[in-house]
This record gives structure tokens, C-alpha cells and sequence, in this order.
């Protein structure tokens, strides 16, 4: 059996959301990023993830990174490689926190894995501006705030 040795490597941009449109199962490509990481098994990529400024304006404090979108193919222990790498790099770059949502269905197996806590549920709303609806083309349901914090 070929041992699976996976390392994470740097990526663009556009070809992270490239794999994020074709394996994410709930959520479109991310619309910016500070920096994007992938993660590669026996030199294949088999997930991506991008770290951008937190959506909530409340949580958007200078000092704190959102993982916009992890996505795998499947392969096993990706996503938890994938969430410990973007904690490492913030914690380097001078972040205080990592923060990151899940579903209320989902386990939040990779971030435990990881040493990350649930920090919050959010009740789930649909993102209208100004009473002006918006096209949600996502799940409308709780989620789970994850955070790691740095000292």
C-alpha cells in the first residue's frame, strides 16, 4: 500500500476557487482573500482553503482571520491539515484569533482535531440589504462559530 504523505503548498487565488466550485458541496467560490493554502497528497491537490477579513463587521477587529472556505476532495485528514496550517499562518502573520462557521448538521470533526472551540451559534438568517432580498442560494440554517485564539 503507497503510504499518503500530504504537505500543504501555497495556491492562486483563482485556481483555489476553481477547486472550491467543483467539490464545495454548499457554498460558491469566496469573493476575496488575504492568502489561500492548499494541501497535496502525493503531489495531487486535494483541498483548498481561503483566509480572508471576517464577514461579521462586529468580529472584523484587525486582528482576527476568517477560513472563508475549506474544501477536499474527500481525502481523509485534509480539512483538519487544511485548518491547522491557516492557525499556524495567522498566529505568524500576528493574529489574535482564526474563527470559521459550520453547519449545525455537521460534525466539526477537522476543527476539534485541531485544537479549535465552538465559540458561538448563530441563528440563521437570510443575508437582505436593507429589506432588499438577496438570491441565497446556500443553506439558511444555524451555524456553529469555531475559533482558535493565539497569546
Amino acid at each position: 500500500m503507497t503510504e499518503m504523505r500530504m504537505r500543504i503548498v501555497p495556491i492562486d487565488f483563482a485556481v483555489a476557487n476553481a477547486f472550491i466550485k467543483r467539490f464545495h458541496r454548499h457554498h460558491r467560490p469566496s469573493i476575496g482573500h488575504k492568502f489561500s493554502v492548499a494541501v497535496e497528497s502525493n503531489g495531487v491537490i486535494v483541498g483548498v482553503a481561503t483566509i480572508g477579513r471576517p464577514i461579521g463587521r462586529n468580529l472584523d477587529d484587525g486582528f482576527t482571520l476568517e477560513v472563508n472556505r475549506s474544501c477536499t476532495d474527500g481525502t481523509k485528514n485534509a480539512n483538519s491539515t487544511l485548518y491547522g496550517a491557516a492557525q499556524r499562518i495567522a498566529k505568524e502573520m500576528g493574529y489574535k484569533r482564526i474563527i470559521t462557521y459550520t453547519l449545525d448538521s455537521e460534525s466539526g470533526s477537522s476543527l476539534k482535531a485541531v485544537g479549535w472551540k465552538q465559540a458561538a451559534i448563530v441563528k440563521a438568517e437570510a443575508w437582505d440589504y436593507n429589506g432588499k432580498p438577496r438570491a441565497n442560494d446556500w443553506p439558511i440554517s444555524p451555524k456553529i462559530r469555531w475559533e482558535a485564539c493565539f497569546t
